[in-house]
């Protein structure tokens, strides 16, 4: 399927002689200025030369350091993307996802390291959980620690209970911290409602019923509204403690960190503009509006520090 031409967008380049007539697994990555991390994710996910079949594509939203280059030279099997815009990572992801061959879409991020055998497990989960329309695994900062990358959905109540502060402040109640999910044990499988985007494996049906990523949230809450809509058409998701990646985190966005507290915050009033529109939601709406520009100036300011 050949991806649709806009301005923003360069076709993906499928070299003959190296794609895979019948992958297992597509990986899209999108990147942005993120050149050494990227070469480092590509070469952990080409080392493990036992595990199922591959075919990995790059979208780089017109990045100034080199990325797309590097990845033509140095991994020409790699099915690349140079977009001359920033065309955004639900459009990036989308640009991948039209040209995938395989059963699961895996979205994942740039600036991982993939261990070996990480794709075989996973898969392995999601053929056991035939009702699964995606899954997420467990994240691990550099130093080892896990970090937490669950989440449930930020309903207005969830949020208003972050703004308020009651969320920091009972950290264990499933009710306060029904958000962030503070509470969450990463040691045990078990149905959630939004795995962080950084590793998110979709089964192919999935995807074909529930649609491709929603391109009105171009950066944040666009996994969060591809999460909602499965669980939504009747599949369920999961967490999957029993394959890992190591994640830096923020390396896109720490570049332009302060810009990037206004755009989450108008992520978040989008997602509600589309989801939570009935009229016994505006009170809440209402009230999450007004905190959450106060919210983002402090966040943007404390970043530009």
């Amino acid at each position: 399927m050949s991806v649709t031409q806009t301005p923003a967008y360069t076709a993906l380049t499928r070299r003959p002689d190296t794609s895979i007539d019948h992958p297992d697994i597509s990986i899209a990555i999108v990147n942005w200025n993120t050149r050494d991390l990227l070469l480092d994710a590509l070469n952990s996910i080409y080392s493990d030369t036992s595990g199922p079949n591959l075919e990995v594509f790059v979208v780089d939203n017109n990045s100034s350091d080199g990325s797309a280059a590097a990845v033509a030279e140095r991994f020409p099997q790699v099915i690349l993307a140079a977009n001359t815009t920033n065309a955004g990572y639900a459009a990036g992801n989308n640009q991948a996802i039209k040209q995938a061959k395989a059963p699961y879409i895996l979205l994942l991020n740039p600036d991982v390291v993939v261990p070996k055998d990480t794709f075989a497990k996973a898969i392995a989960f999601m053929d056991a959980h035939p009702d699964a329309g995606a899954s997420g695994i467990r994240l691990i900062h550099p130093d080892g620690r896990i970090q937490r990358s669950v989440r449930g959905f930020p309903t207005p109540l969830a949020i208003i209970w972050e703004l308020t502060g009651l969320a920091a402040l009972f950290p264990q109640s499933r009710l306060f911290g029904a958000y962030r999910m503070t509470w969450f044990a990463y040691d045990t499988a078990a149905e959630v409602d939004q795995p962080m985007g950084t590793f998110l494996l979709i089964r192919r049906s999935a995807l074909d019923a529930v649609g491709m990523m929603d391109e009105q949230f171009p950066i944040f809450f666009n996994e969060v509204d591809w999460c909602l809509r499965c669980k939504r058409s009747g599949w369920k998701i999961y967490f999957d403690p029993g394959a890992q990646i190591v994640h830096y985190g923020g390396s896109s966005t720490a570049q332009v960190g302060p810009a990037m507290a206004w755009e989450s915050r108008r992520g978040l009033l989008q997602f509600y503009n589309k989801h939570y529109r009935l009229p016994w939601f505006w009170p809440l709406r209402a009230a999450i509006s007004a905190a959450s520009w106060p919210h983002a100036w402090l966040q943007a300011h404390r970043r530009s520090k």
